[in-house]
């Protein structure tokens, strides 16, 4: 009998070990009781969940979660929104708070954030949050963000952490944006009507894995106006291999 309950525990520890992580996208949805009969104020908010194992799991949808609060939530207690069930619901409230206070201005509140697994290998995982929110004003905002992680651990890995040497790769990549987006090479970087800050080239705050390969994307108000939009570089792996700490 010990030794039968023994192969069982060794059965049990064989399977756990063999678990792999997954990823299963779960939706949240809400939108406000008050009558309207266009633009009616709603959340959508579809987001892959990490499954099968639990520290890396945790890890990896704590951050997550934190991101999309950090884009999603208006009150001021964000402290106190724990998943995201309550996250669609306080996005709402706040909406429904502002409408009774001034009820001819307020319209048309909305969020929609869509997240996928856009890169995944032995040794990083991305994930792309696609985000738009409008809360009152001109228009609403709409941008990416990337989510690096160690599939192993769980943990972030942040955008300097990803190069041999960030300072060699910053110098290729500032000349392929200047060709690219045809600024002479000994012009100041803003010549153009850019709006780096302090006038000099940035690595942008996303940087994306893709199929593709290695994409550098500044999202609107990082590198120009809002009227310029995006901009973007698009490295095939071939070409950039050399200054990559993650494959």
């Amino acid at each position: 009998m010990k030794q039968y309950a023994f192969l069982v525990f060794l059965f049990l520890i064989f399977i756990s070990c063999n678990k792999e992580l997954s990823f299963e996208n779960e939706s949240f949805n809400k939108k406000s009781s008050i009558p309207c009969k266009t633009d009616c104020p709603q959340i959508t908010i579809d987001i892959p969940i990490a499954k099968n194992i639990p520290v890396v799991a945790d890890s990896i949808n704590k951050k997550i979660f934190s991101v999309i609060k950090e884009i999603v939530y208006f009150g001021e207690s964000p402290l106190k929104v724990k998943d995201y069930e309550a996250l669609a619901n306080s996005f709402i409230a706040s909406y429904e708070e502002m409408y009774k206070k001034f009820p001819t201005e307020t319209y048309g509140w909305e969020a929609k954030i869509k997240g996928n697994i856009e890169f995944e290998s032995d040794q990083i995982i991305n994930i792309k949050i696609d985000h738009y929110t409008f809360t009152g004003g001109a228009h609403g905002y709409q941008g990416f963000r990337s989510l690096l992680f160690d599939p192993k651990t769980g943990k972030i890995i942040f955008n300097d952490q990803l190069f041999k040497n960030e300072k060699e790769f910053k110098a290729f990549a500032e000349k392929e944006f200047r060709a690219k987006y045809k600024i002479p090479a000994k012009s100041n970087i803003n010549a153009t009507g850019l709006m780096f800050e302090n006038e000099k080239f940035q690595l942008p705050q996303n940087i994306f894995y893709t199929e593709q390969g290695l994409l550098l994307y500044y999202n609107a108000y990082e590198a120009a106006s809002y009227a310029d939009g995006s901009k973007e570089l698009l490295f095939p792996y071939e070409k950039v291999s050399k200054y990559l700490l993650y494959q």
